[in-house]
């Protein structure tokens, strides 16, 4: 007698991935459009996290780690994507959320926007090369 089981014909199947309609409201995660972005900084000790930016013309925003910051730089993003997405909900532009949330001082979880950093680039690829090349 075996003591072997069975495989179940389930388990040895190729799962495919249906993305399904709905979820949040999200702004696109990117544009060749000009954007504008702040510094995002570190609450306890002033540094560097990221990078918040948004474009109305292709109804775009997203924040992008500071590669330098390492994990605490991409794990400080979830509150300033979880911001983006409810200005997105409640019918802002991306740059109208942009500058709601560079106005409050207190921020997002670890983050906060640094003062006079709220500038322009010319897409959201300059803003992703600022974050790497730190």
């Amino acid at each position: 007698m075996s003591s072997e089981q069975p495989v179940p014909s389930r388990f040895e199947e190729d799962l495919q991935f249906r993305e399904k309609p709905g979820g949040p409201a999200r702004y696109q995660d990117w544009t060749e459009n000009p954007v504008q972005y702040f510094t995002v900084v570190d609450k306890e000790n002033g540094s560097v996290l990221g990078y918040l930016w948004a474009g109305d013309a292709d109804d775009a925003a997203a924040y992008e780690p500071r590669k330098a910051g390492g994990p605490r730089a991409v794990n400080a993003g979830m509150p300033w994507i979880m911001r983006l997405r409810e200005g997105k909900a409640r019918g802002l532009r991306p740059t109208q959320t942009l500058v709601e949330l560079y106005g409050d001082p207190q921020g997002g979880g670890r983050g906060r926007p640094l003062p006079g950093s709220l500038t322009d680039a010319p897409n959201a690829a300059a803003v992703e090369a600022l974050a790497q090349g730190e």
